[in-house]
């Protein structure tokens, strides 16, 4: 294939390696020949040539099988993919929370078993954190830690949008704004509840209540039911997810409330749930392909030994019939 495109064996290995400082004559001859010639690297031989394995991992720190069904962490999924359509990487999922799962996790990454990682769902004190430190590889976090500043993430603005959302309920002329708080421990849900208080006091109003969930649709109902019972005089709601949101909206339903008459919900993600609700749910929009892309890119750039530096997502609220 060299001796077809003219050149050194060398200069056409640079060339199907993708190497920096290849004359355009050069790669241009090559790259005729490879179409030519109809050739396929050997990826295997690839892979050893550059000490790689050729596999990155996707890696959420939970231990149901279920949860890459989710639509969050399938979009997630897909912008990941996409991106490692363009390149000879394999992706390997990997559910790392307890047991097993986290066993086998921390002996590939111990024995560099993978080219890099991306981590998300990652709570502040999970010990991955060291694991993945002491192992050297390149990981880029999808979402920071609470209370981490990590080299490489990338991460939607929580913050701004779940202001954005509480603002937005506060123009509607509610004042007894409630908030069904994200999973306690992660960034996204800590994140999203303090730009809901700092909304509420900028505008001169007290937090007025708060219960916990976990981002499904499960908890969003067990949440509601526990805020009517505490505050049966609440106006509206901000959910820290679609999931939640959707919940929510069922119990006020049962319940006899209307919305947004009686009460005005906003979620926050965006994900198709937010458009089947009733009425179709005002939600914060996060772009959760962009996420996973921007992540994947990022990886990639680190696994080839270019830095970057941390990356945030904008956000944008979409109006909808429930706020």
């Amino acid at each position: 294939m060299a001796a077809r495109a003219g050149v050194s064996r060398s200069a056409a290995s640079r060339v199907i390696n993708q190497a920096p400082h290849v004359s355009r004559t050069t790669r241009e001859a090559v790259e005729r020949a490879v179409k030519e010639m109809g050739y396929l690297p050997n990826r295997t031989a690839r892979a050893l040539a550059k000490q790689q394995t050729g596999i990155v991992a996707l890696a959420v720190s939970h231990d149901d099988p279920e949860l890459f069904a989710d639509p969050f962490y399938a979009q997630v999924i897909v912008g990941v993919s996409a991106v490692l359509e363009e390149t000879d990487l394999h992706l390997l999922l990997s559910l790392a929370s307890a047991g097993r799962g986290r066993t086998r996790l921390t002996n590939l990454l111990r024995t560099r078993g993978v080219d890099g990682i991306m981590l998300m769902a990652m709570g502040e004190n999970d010990p991955l954190h060291t694991v993945v430190r002491e192992a050297g590889l390149p990981a880029v976090y999808g979402g920071r830690p609470p209370r981490m500043e990590p080299r490489w993430y990338v991460d939607s603005d929580n913050l701004g949008g779940a202001r954005a959302a509480t603002e937005h309920l506060i123009g509607l002329g509610r004042t007894r704004i409630v908030t069904i708080m994200g999973q306690p421990g992660t960034e996204a849900g800590e994140t999203r509840h303090r730009g809901y208080r700092e909304a509420m006091i900028m505008a001169g109003l007290t937090p007025y209540g708060m219960a916990e969930g976990d981002f499904t649709e499960t908890a969003g109902a067990a949440a509601m039911r526990t805020l009517l019972e505490r505050h049966p005089d609440l106006d509206a709601v901000f959910a820290a997810s679609d999931n939640m949101a959707a919940g929510a909206l069922r119990v006020l339903s049962e319940a006899g409330r209307s919305v947004p008459g009686d009460v005005a919900v906003v979620g926050f993600d965006d994900l198709g749930i937010a458009r089947r609700t009733g009425p179709p749910l005002t939600t914060v929009h996060q772009s959760i392909q962009a996420l996973g892309k921007e992540m994947t890119r990022m990886l990639l750039d680190l696994i080839a030994g270019r830095d970057r530096t941390p990356l945030i997502l904008p956000t944008r609220l979409v109006h909808r019939g429930s706020a």
